[in-house]
């Protein structure tokens, strides 16, 4: 049913692969780049975190340094902010807007902002999906069931929905950490257009990987309607 060549996977994952390397270089080389402009103030990216849950009025949530490089991540089920060592105590423009989005992270937790939440609700159906689909993809096409196969394609369709509301996420968490650095000067009006692309180029990442799962998503749904055809 499904065994052929496929060009799908010419047209449309290669393409969405190569722009997801692009992002993965993007960010790596704008926060470089900005991780060499040190902010006025010399506010490195721990006061800074300390700085957006302050005006946030977010309370007790503890801020630590973790080993990696942009391994940055606000851990909601400890309460912790955990900062990679290129950012804890950098006083780097970079640095401060990558601290500064983790706690915009931390800011949506507490005042309950409607995408995390329901983020979090879909999070232990989506996890069942991941595991399932490509099991149940590999299967339907090894032994030409398509009902498994079909199975796998709804299956990955939830980790897809994943992505697509965690990009909402992520663009709020940006907007309320330029919204605090720069109405608290903070940054200067030099330095945020540095913060702005360096978590622009970080939330492009989030947009490729949408993009790589809805280009095999479509090249599924694409074999199993070429599949259909061909019986």
């Amino acid at each position: 049913m499904f065994w052929g060549f496929d060009i799908y996977y010419f047209v449309l994952i290669i393409p969405a692969m190569l722009f997801a390397l692009w992002a993965q270089v993007k960010v790596s080389s704008t926060f470089n780049r900005y991780s060499a402009q040190r902010t006025h103030t010399g506010m490195t990216g721990a006061q800074a975190a300390e700085a957006v849950l302050r005006a946030c009025g977010v309370d007790g949530v503890r801020i630590e340094r973790v080993a990696g490089n942009l391994t940055d991540h606000f851990d909601p089920r400890a309460g912790v902010i955990r900062l990679s060592q290129s950012v804890y105590d950098s006083p780097t423009v970079a640095a401060v807007g990558v601290a500064a989005h983790e706690a915009g992270h931390a800011a949506q937790y507490a005042e309950g902002y409607g995408p995390i939440r329901l983020r979090n609700a879909i999070i232990p159906v989506t996890q069942i999906g991941s595991s399932l689909a490509w099991p149940l993809l590999l299967i339907g096409l090894l032994f030409n069931y398509e009902a498994l196969f079909f199975a796998g394609i709804l299956f990955f369709m939830l980790a897809v929905v994943f992505q697509l509301v965690t990009l909402p996420v992520e663009f709020n968490a940006s907007a309320r950490a330029i919204s605090v650095l720069g109405e608290g000067g903070y940054l200067s009006p030099d330095e945020l257009p540095g913060a702005k692309k360096t978590l622009s180029a970080a939330a492009m990442t989030y947009v490729a990987a949408l993009a790589v799962s809805i280009a095999q998503l479509l090249r599924l749904v694409l074999l199993f309607g070429g599949g259909r055809r061909d019986d």
